[in-house]
Order: structure tokens, then C-alpha cells, then sequence
């Protein structure tokens, strides 16, 4: 495994793989790797000669009283886990080699970053959307991948990247769980075992919505209501957002007649997790989380 700190000594070794006609998977982290990254990574390797991966904690993406400081992070270890899972490149830029002094160019995606996640932290997709932007450019993979946990983000960038004709194909992957059904975080590591306990409210809520849905009930505001009085008995889970919306734009819905994503954003102590899973009003899935 090679390693890049510049963006041109990137791009010079990526075209000489071009050059042989080698194809280019690109997974994009913020670092500090579970086992949800090594799958996107693992998957990578399938479908592509040549397999990039960078680690940058993106500062525009975090608000000022966010937890960019705090962001977990462990390189020497991040390294080792890409190295045995047969990454070749790992890029691993300065914050002043993506956004050099004078930066002014910023990447807004409209309308579906108003709600979820983009309503709770202002400015937050403007951050993400631009520096993937800069990454596909710097990197120009034929395919990326990205983890469905983060389902707004996934959908955001797929906007963009039609919006802006990229030649990429976007690609999300399932949420790796934990076994007792914990989504893989990197902000799991903040919590206490009395808290990841209490966490696990997240999931059950989803797989709670998903079996309501396979009894037959159709009602957005009685699976709502169900999933709230369930979360809320675990007093250490501090509700953020549940939404139950159209997969695609995030508008609300009131009864399931299709595919419909139940999005859950929470605080746990000092750690604010999302999670969801699309809900399906037939028996193909029953219970599937995503």
C-alpha cells in the first residue's frame, strides 16, 4: 500500500494506473476504521483492479460547536487495517492541501439537505458535498462507495454527482452491524457500556417499525408514535429526529404505500448517532435493516 499526502503526487501515480487500463474504486472516510469501512473497502476490491482510500476530517462539515477536535482518530492504525484488507493507495491530505488559504468555492446541494440531518446541523451538506466534489476530482474513481447508514448523505451525493455530470458511479452499501444490532459508528467509541446498552434502542425502534409494517399497519403516525414511546423509555437515549419520508426526498408520508425510510438521529451522552432502514409495505424483507 502506497501512501499520498499531496494531491499531485496522487493523481500522477492514478494516471499511471489509467494507463494501464486499470479501473479505480474510491472509498472516502473520515479515518478511525470499523469494520462498516473495511466492508466499503472489502467491496471495493471486488470491483475494481485498483482501490483508494483517503482519511480527512473534513472541518467544513462540522459546526462550531461540534465535535471536530474531539473526532476520534488513530492513523497508525487506520493504516494497518487498509494495508490487510489490500488497499493500494491511502491519501491522507493536510486540511491546507484541500482547502489552501484564499478557499472560496463551496457546493450547495438544494431542497433534499433542508431536512433530516441537514435541518439539525446547518451547513453541514454544504461541508460534505463540497469536499466529496473535491475528492472525485482529485481521485476521478469510476466508482465510490459509501455506507447506507449514512442514507441523506448517500443521496446527496448521488444528486450531485448527476447534477454535475461526474463520470462516477455512486454506490451504497448495506449497515454493518454490531451482532446485538448496533449500527458501526466511529462516534461509538465515545460511549460508556451503560450507554451503548441504552443505544441499542436505536435499532430495536427500526426493527420494531419494520415488523409493524409486515403486520400490516400503514399509518406513519402509529408506527411514529410506537417507535417515540419505545426510545423514550431509555433514558439515556435523548431523541433528536424521527422521520418516517420518502427515501429519495425526505418528504414526510403519511401512510406506507411504498418504500419509506424510517431515519432516527439521537444523542447518547456525549455521542450523537443516526440509523435507518427502509420499510417495505409487502413481505420481501420483513425486518431488514438498511
Amino acid at each position: 500500500m502506497l501512501e499520498f499526502n499531496t494531491i499531485a503526487e496522487l493523481r500522477k501515480a492514478l494516471k499511471a494506473e489509467r494507463s494501464k487500463g486499470k479501473t479505480t474504486a474510491f472509498v472516502p472516510t473520515m479515518g478511525y476504521f470499523h469494520d462498516g469501512h473495511l466492508t466499503l473497502m472489502r467491496e471495493a476490491k471486488k470491483r475494481a483492479d485498483c482501490v483508494v482510500v483517503s482519511i480527512f476530517v473534513n472541518p467544513t462539515q462540522f459546526g462550531p460547536n461540534e465535535d471536530l477536535d474531539k473526532y476520534p482518530r488513530n492513523l497508525e492504525r487506520d493504516r494497518s487495517l487498509a494495508a490487510k484488507v489490500g488497499v493500494d493507495f491511502i491519501f491522507i491530505p493536510t486540511v491546507d492541501e484541500i482547502y489552501p488559504k484564499g478557499y472560496s468555492t463551496y457546493i450547495d446541494v438544494e431542497g433534499i439537505t433542508n431536512a433530516l440531518c441537514g435541518r439539525q446541523r446547518p451547513g453541514h451538506f454544504r461541508g460534505v458535498a463540497t469536499v466529496v466534489t473535491k475528492l472525485l476530482n482529485i481521485v476521478q474513481p469510476d466508482i465510490a462507495l459509501f455506507g447506507e447508514k449514512d442514507w441523506q448523505q448517500l443521496i446527496v451525493i448521488k444528486r450531485l454527482v448527476s447534477d454535475l455530470n461526474m463520470d462516477v458511479e455512486i454506490i451504497g452499501i448495506p449497515t454493518v452491524r454490531e451482532p446485538d444490532g448496533l449500527a458501526m459508528s466511529s462516534r461509538n467509541s465515545y460511549l460508556s457500556a451503560e450507554e451503548r446498552s441504552a443505544a441499542l434502542v436505536i435499532s430495536k425502534s427500526l426493527t420494531l417499525a419494520a415488523n409493524m409494517v409486515d403486520r400490516g399497519e400503514a399509518s406513519a403516525s402509529k408506527i411514529a408514535s410506537a417507535l417515540k414511546e419505545l426510545i423514550e423509555k431509555e433514558k439515556a437515549v435523548k431523541l433528536e429526529y424521527l422521520e418516517i419520508c420518502d427515501p429519495e426526498t425526505f418528504a414526510p408520508v403519511e401512510e406506507i404505500k411504498a418504500d419509506t425510510l424510517v431515519a432516527i438521529a439521537a444523542w447518547v451522552g456525549k455521542a450523537r448517532l443516526i440509523d435507518n432502514t427502509i420499510i417495505r409495505p409487502k413481505l420481501e424483507n420483513p425486518g431488514n435493516l438498511g
